[in-house]
C-alpha cells in the first residue's frame, strides 16, 4: 500500500502505536524518571529557595514559571536527543523509511509521546498552586495561563529537538545542537540582544522570541498571536523533521517524484508561518484576559471617562529608541495599552508614539511647552559603563489642559537584593485614567459649571420675612437674590430658585424643615428676635441628599464661593476636597510630628485636594466634601460642634480613633491613654469604642531590632516576631459586599480597640460592618505591649478571657440627630459678650459674622465611617508593616482611600485602583509552618513519581501476561 492511499483511521492507529512504543521505551529506561525527577526537583528548588517564595510574601506561583524557558531548553533537548539518532545508530531507521505509511505519522507519534511526558511533569507540580491557594488568596487565571504557556513552550522546544535529532547521528551532538538552537530562540528577545537595536527592531526581535511570548501569557493574557506563534513553530520544525526523513527515503530508492513538491510545501509552510506571525502581531483585540478582575483590559470605569469627552483627547508616548535595558521591555506594553485607549475612545482619542530623538521639532515642543526632558540612565556591563539619556513619558492633552506622566509615575522598582532588581509597570491604566480625569476636570471647570450636573438643581432659601431679620441679614438676603439670579441666568432651566418664609402659613414649613433637616430658629443675640436663615441645595432625583450652604460671613463673594462648592458636590468631573484633621505638631512624641500621615496625604492627593483643617473656629470649610479625623486629640467643644454640624449638613465623617496611641521612640514602645474628644459624640451617634485592646493570633509580624555578636562585631538585624496587636484582617474579616473592603486582599490594624454598636440609638440607620478580627481574638486592658523577646526566645502573649470576633471598622449611614440639639451652640454669644457688644455699637459689622445656624437633624446622605485605631495609618506604622511584608505596604492606605472614594460616590478610579497590582499577601507563618509546606510539596512530588512508576510497572506486567498467554495459546 502506498502512502497516499493510507486511510485516516490507520494513520491515527499508527500515531498511537508509535507514541505508545516511545512511552514504553521511556519508562523501560531511566530516561523518563530522570526527566520527571529533575523537572520536579528543579521546579521545587527554584520555587521555595531560588525565588524565596515565603520571603516574597505574595500569593502567586510566578517563581514556578520564571525559569521555565531556560529549564525546558536542557530538559527537552535531553528528552529528544535519542529519538531519531538512536534509530539511526541501531539501524531501525531504514525499516521506518521503507514502510508504506507516511513518515509524518511517525514524527507526530514521537512528538505526542514527548508531549505526554511533558504533561505528566507539569501535573507533578500541581501541588504547588494548590498549596498557595490553601495558604492565601490565589488568582487561578495566571496559573492556568502559565501552565498553558509552559506546555506550548515545551512543545516548541520538543519539535526543535526532534528536528535536530533527525539530522544528527550522535546523541551528544543532538543534545548540544538542540540546546543551542532553542537557546537562540530564547535569547533573541532578551535585552542581551535587543539593547543593540532601537525600539522597533527590538520589538520585532521580541516577537520572534520564545521568552517574550512566554512572559506575555504567564501574566494572564492569552493572545491569539502568541498561541499561533508556538503552534506555527511546532508545525515548521515537525515539517522540517518530516522533510529530512523524506530526503533519506529518496536516498535509499524511494519515490523521487514528490521531492520538489515536498520542498515547496515545506518552504511555503515556513514562509506562511513567518508572515502570519507578523500579520497577527498587528491584531491586539484577539486576546483573553484570564486574570481575576481583568487587570489587563480597559475597565468600564475608564470607558466611562472616555465617553465624557466632547473634544479629541491626545495621548502621546515619548519613548526613545535607545533606552535602559530594564525599561525597553516596558515600551511595547505601554504602546499596546495606549492603543487600547484609542480603540475604546471610538474616534475621540488620538494616540501618537514617537521617538523624540528622531523628530527634533516634537522634541523641542516637548522640552519647551510640556517640560518633558530626557532622563540620564547609567548603563554598565562587565567592560564599560556609559550614560544613556532617554525618554519614557506620556502626554495626556485635552483642549488647553495637559498632564505629563514620567517614568517615575509609571513604573515601580523592587530590589530584593543589590543585584536583583525587578522593574515593572506600576498600574498604567490607573495612572493614565487619573491623568485623563484631571485634564477633563480642569477643562470642564473653565466652562459652564452646570454642564457637568446630571438632572436639575433646586436652590431653596428658608429665610424669614424682612421685618424679622436684623439689618445686616436684610442686606445679605438681597445680595443673595442678586447672586443667585446671576447664576440662574447661566444655568437656564437646570437651576430653580425659591425663597420661602418658614413661619408663613401658620408655620407649617417651619415644622416640616425642623422634622426633615433639624432647622431651628436662630437669634443674633440672647435677647434678639428669633428668625430663620437657611440656604439649601438639592437635586430633583436625590431628595435624600440636601447640601446646606454655610454662612461663613455675610459677603456676596463668600456666598458665591460656597454655592459653587455646593453645586460641585452634584457635578461630575471636578476635583473633590478632603478636609484633614490631625493632631497638632508635637516633636516630643516619638510617633508624632505633623508629617506622620504624609504617605496617606500623598496617595489621596493624587486625585483629590487634601487640605489641613482647623476646627478651632467651630466650622468646616465650605469647600470640604469629606471630613477626615486621624488620631484626633482633645477636640474642643467648638471643634466637636464643627464635626457635628458637618455631619448634620449631610457630609461624611471618616474617623480613625481609639482610646490608645503608641509612642515608639528610642527603641522603646509605650502605649498611652488618649482623649480624642469624640467619645461622647460617637456614643450619641450609636457607636462606642471600648477602652480595651484587641489581640489576635491571626496577626502580622512586628520588626524588632536584635543585636548579635559575630566574631567580635556587633551586628544588628530585624527579627520578625509574632505580634497579636498587629491584627491581620483577611478573608471573612473583610466585608466582601462593600466596595471599601471588597477588593482588599488584607489589612493590618495596629493597637485597635473593639467597636460596639448601640442598636437602639442606631435604629433606622444602615450600619455596615467593614472589619472584624478572627474568632480566636481576645481583649486585654494591659498597656504593656512591648514584644517579649528575652535571651533569644519569644515569650508569647497568653490569651485571656473569652475568644470571639470583634468589630474594628464600621459604616453608619442615614439620618442622625445632632449632639447639640438640646444644648446651646458653642458659637452663640455669652451674656457678657452680648452686653459688651450692645454697649459698644449695635450695628457692628462683625456682630453677625459667626451666625449660629445650628442644624439639629441630618439628611439621609450623612455617613460616619469609623476605624478603631489611632495608629494604623501613620507613616511609621506603615513602614513597620512594610518591613514585615518585605516591601512597600499599601493595603491600609488603600483602605482609607477606598473609604474616601466610596463616600464621594466616585466609583471610577476606585474600581480601577482595585484592579491595580496590590499584592495578594500570604498570612504570617512561623518557620515551622513554612518547612511543613515545603516538605509537603516535596513529598507530593515523590508520591506522584511513585504513582507514575507503579502504573508503568502494572502496565508492563499486564503486557507480559498477555504475551505469555499468546505463547501458551
Amino acid at each position: 500500500m502506498r502512502p497516499d492511499n493510507t486511510s485516516p483511521v490507520s494513520g491515527k492507529r499508527l500515531i498511537k502505536r508509535v507514541a505508545g512504543k516511545e512511552l514504553t521505551l521511556f519508562f523501560a529506561s531511566p530516561v523518563a524518571y530522570l526527566f520527571l525527577a529533575t523537572f520536579a526537583a528543579v521546579s521545587l528548588f527554584v520555587f521555595f529557595w531560588g525565588e524565596a517564595f515565603f520571603a516574597r510574601n505574595i500569593a502567586d506561583v510566578r517563581p514556578l514559571f520564571e525559569w521555565m524557558p531556560l529549564l525546558l531548553i536542557f530538559l527537552t533537548s535531553a528528552l529528544t536527543m535519542r529519538l531519531w539518532s538512536d534509530e539511526r545508530a541501531k539501524g531501525t531507521l531504514e525499516h521506518i523509511l521503507t514502510q508504506p505509511a507516511p513518515l509524518w505519522q511517525f514524527v507526530v507519534g514521537k512528538f505526542v509521546a514527548c508531549l505526554a511526558l511533558l504533561g505528566i511533569a507539569l501535573a507533578i507540580t500541581l501541588p504547588l498552586p494548590v498549596t498557595v491557594a490553601t495558604i492565601g488568596d490565589l488568582d487561578w487565571g495566571p496559573v492556568w495561563a502559565g501552565y498553558l504557556a509552559t506546555f506550548l513552550l515545551g512543545a516548541a522546544y520538543l519539535s526543535i529537538g526532534l528536528f535536530v535529532s533527525a539530522r544528527a547521528s550522535n546523541q551528544i551532538v543532538s543534545l548540544i545542537v538542540a540546546s543551542a538552537l532553542c537557546g537562540v530562540f530564547y535569547l533573541i528577545g532578551t535585552p542581551l540582544l535587543t539593547d543593540f537595536f532601537g525600539n522597533s527592531a527590538g520589538e520585532w526581535l521580541r516577537s520572534l522570541s520564545t521568552s517574550a511570548r512566554f512572559d506575555a501569557i504567564t501574566r494572564g493574557v492569552i493572545d491569539l498571536p502568541d498561541l499561533y506563534y508556538y503552534l506555527s513553530l511546532c508545525a515548521v520544525f515537525l515539517s522540517l523533521n518530516t522533510l529530512v526523513l523524506e530526503r533519506e527515503r529518496w536516498a535509499i530508492g524511494g519515490n523521487r517524484k514528490h521531492r520538489q513538491a515536498w520542498q515547496a510545501v515545506t518552504a511555503l509552510l515556513v514562509v506562511n508561518a513567518l508572515g502570519a506571525n507578523l500579520w497577527l502581531g498587528q491584531l491586539k483585540s484577539l486576546r483573553a484576559d484570564v486574570t481575576e478582575g481583568k487587570l489587563y483590559s480597559i475597565s468600564p470605569a475608564t470607558q466611562q471617562y472616555l465617553n465624557q469627552l466632547q473634544e479629541p483627547l491626545l495621548i502621546r508616548g515619548y519613548f526613545s529608541g535607545k533606552t535602559h535595558p530594564l525599561l525597553a521591555p516596558l515600551v511595547p506594553q505601554m504602546r499596546d495599552l495606549l492603543r487600547e485607549y484609542e480603540v475604546a475612545g471610538d474616534g475621540r482619542v488620538r494616540v501618537e508614539i514617537i521617538d523624540p530623538t528622531q523628530e527634533p521639532e516634537l522634541e523641542e515642543e516637548a522640552n519647551r511647552k510640556y517640560g518633558i526632558a530626557p532622563v540620564p540612565f547609567q548603563v554598565a556591563d562587565r567592560y564599560q559603563a556609559s550614560i544613556v539619556s532617554s525618554y519614557f513619558d506620556v502626554l495626556v492633552q485635552y483642549g488647553d489642559e495637559y498632564e505629563v506622566l514620567g517614568f517615575r509615575d509609571l513604573i515601580e522598582v523592587n530590589a530584593d537584593r543589590e543585584t536583583d532588581v525587578d522593574v515593572q509597570l506600576r498600574n498604567p491604566e490607573y495612572d493614565l485614567t487619573r491623568a485623563v480625569k484631571k485634564v477633563l476636570q480642569s477643562y470642564q471647570s473653565e466652562g459652564n459649571l452646570f454642564d457637568t450636573v446630571q438632572g436639575k438643581l433646586a436652590f431653596t432659601a428658608y429665610v424669614s420675612a424682612d421685618e424679622q431679620l436684623p439689618d445686616q441679614l436684610m442686606e445679605f438676603k438681597q445680595s443673595i437674590r442678586e447672586s443667585v439670579e446671576k447664576i440662574q441666568a447661566d444655568a437656564g432651566e437646570r437651576l430653580s430658585v425659591e425663597f420661602i418664609d418658614p413661619e408663613a402659613d401658620g408655620g407649617k414649613v417651619a415644622r416640616q424643615i425642623a422634622e426633615d433637616y433639624g432647622f431651628q430658629p436662630m437669634a443674633a443675640s440672647l435677647i434678639g428676635r428669633p428668625f430663620y436663615f437657611y440656604l439649601t441645595l438639592a437635586r430633583d432625583d436625590q431628595h435624600d441628599k440636601v447640601v446646606q450652604i454655610p454662612l461663613d460671613d455675610l459677603s456676596a463673594d463668600t456666598f458665591e464661593r460656597n454655592l459653587e462648592a455646593g453645586i460641585k458636590r452634584f457635578a461630575s468631573g471636578f476635583t473633590k476636597t478632603v478636609a484633614l484633621v490631625t493632631p497638632a505638631d508635637d516633636f516630643r512624641q516619638g510617633m508624632g510630628a505633623g508629617a506622620r500621615f504624609s504617605q496617606l496625604e500623598t496617595l489621596l492627593g493624587a486625585e483629590l485636594n487634601v487640605e489641613r483643617e482647623d476646627l478651632s473656629d467651630g466650622r468646616v470649610s465650605g469647600n470640604a466634601d469629606i471630613l477626615m479625623l486621624l488620631a484626633p486629640r482633645n477636640l474642643s467643644e467648638k471643634a466637636l460642634y464643627a464635626v457635628d454640624q458637618f455631619l448634620m449638613q449631610g457630609g461624611t465623617v471618616i474617623a480613625a480613633t481609639s482610646p490608645y496611641s503608641a509612642d515608639l521612640s528610642n527603641r522603646s514602645l509605650r502605649l498611652n491613654r488618649v482623649n480624642s474628644g469624640l467619645e461622647q459624640w460617637l456614643q450619641h451617634m450609636g457607636l462606642e469604642v471600648d477602652s480595651k485592646l484587641v489581640l489576635d493570633p491571626q496577626n502580622s509580624a512586628f520588626p524588632v531590632p536584635v543585636t548579635r555578636n559575630v566574631g567580635g562585631f556587633q551586628l544588628q538585624e530585624l527579627r520578625m516576631l509574632d505580634y497579636p496587636y498587629f491584627i491581620d484582617v483577611r478573608g471573612d474579616g473583610l466585608n466582601a459586599d462593600n466596595p471599601i473592603t471588597g477588593n482588599l486582599p488584607q489589612a493590618t490594624l495596629s493597637w485597635a480597640s473593639p467597636i460596639r454598636v448601640d442598636e437602639e440609638k442606631s435604629a433606622g440607620r444602615n450600619v455596615t460592618p467593614l472589619l472584624h478580627s478572627s474568632q480566636e481574638s481576645w481583649l486585654s486592658s494591659s498597656t504593656s505591649v512591648m514584644p517579649r523577646y528575652v535571651d533569644g526566645q519569644i515569650s508569647a502573649f497568653t490569651p485571656e478571657g473569652e475568644r470571639a470576633a470583634h468589630l474594628l471598622g464600621v459604616v453608619s449611614a442615614g439620618r442622625f440627630d445632632s449632639y447639640f440639639a438640646d444644648k446651646p451652640s458653642p458659637l452663640a454669644q455669652q451674656p457678657e459678650e452680648a452686653s459688651a457688644e450692645d454697649g459698644e455699637n449695635a450695628s457692628d459689622a462683625g456682630k453677625l459674622e459667626n451666625l449660629p445656624s445650628q442644624i439639629s437633624r441630618s439628611p439621609e446622605s450623612a455617613r460616619i465611617i469609623l476605624f478603631a485605631s489611632n495608629d494604623f495609618l501613620r507613616d511609621q506604622v506603615v513602614r513597620m508593616s512594610g518591613a514585615a511584608a518585605g516591601g512597600d505596604y499599601l493595603n491600609t492606605l488603600q483602605l482609607a482611600a477606598n473609604s474616601v472614594d466610596w463616600s464621594l460616590e466616585d466609583a471610577g478610579l476606585l474600581s480601577i485602583r482595585a484592579r491595580s497590582h496590590f499584592n495578594r499577601t500570604l498570612p504570617p507563618m512561623e518557620q515551622d509552618s513554612r518547612l511543613f509546606w515545603e516538605s509537603l510539596n516535596y513529598i507530593a512530588a515523590l508520591l506522584a513519581l511513585g504513582v507514575v512508576a507503579l502504573i508503568q510497572h502494572l502496565r508492563n506486567r499486564a503486557r507480559q501476561q498477555r504475551y505469555q498467554q499468546l505463547l501458551a495459546g
